[in-house]
């Protein structure tokens, strides 16, 4: 009996502690809700393979590194006939953030690493190279997240590049409402 209470703990134990919390935002139409956060309150997602599934193509994994620290976790709502933009400003402007944010439907549970297909995924991270004509600074974005005839649930991931578990940010939801 004991043998088979410790190899049943020994199964849940990766499933608890994969367990990420996820905090909820209350968005405002045409304005900006601001949230502050720290990387140590969320937890590293060993498996990053769910995205660049092609159901969900959201970074090719040859980006992976820059999103191998800690995920912190929101979710939010679209209102329909919406489009939302999100930027992570983290507090050091030397720190090395990510972002992503993904589109599912209003009341399903599919949080990352359980994520088998989305309506639409975006990222952003510190870039290679530069690109011509563009500079990029210490905020990440994610723009064209849009729900048109119907609301759709928004999960947002604020990830530490290179390992990075620990810092501060604000996280700014802009919504453009009709």
């Amino acid at each position: 009996m004991n043998k088979f209470i410790i190899i049943l703990s020994l199964l849940f134990i990766p499933y608890m502690m994969s367990a990420q919390t996820v905090y909820e935002v209350e968005m405002q139409p045409n304005q900006v809700v601001e949230v502050s956060g720290n990387l140590s309150d969320g937890a590293q997602i060993s498996d990053l393979s769910w995205a660049w599934n092609s159901s969900v193509a959201c970074f090719p994994a040859t980006q992976s590194q820059k999103f191998t620290g800690n995920h912190v976790i929101y979710k939010s709502v679209i209102p329909k006939y919406s489009e939302l933009e999100i930027t992570v400003v983290p507090k050091d402007k030397k720190a090395n953030f990510s972002i992503y944010a993904y589109e599912i439907g209003v009341g399903s549970d599919r949080i990352v690493p359980n994520l088998p297909s989305c309506i639409r995924c975006e990222a952003d991270h510190k870039w290679d190279r530069p690109w011509k004509g563009k500079v990029q600074n210490h905020t990440r974005t994610v723009k064209n997240l849009v729900a048109i005839n119907r609301p759709y649930q928004v999960v947002v991931g604020v990830v530490g590049a290179n390992g990075l578990s620990d810092g501060e940010y604000t996280l700014q939801f802009k919504l453009k409402s009709r």
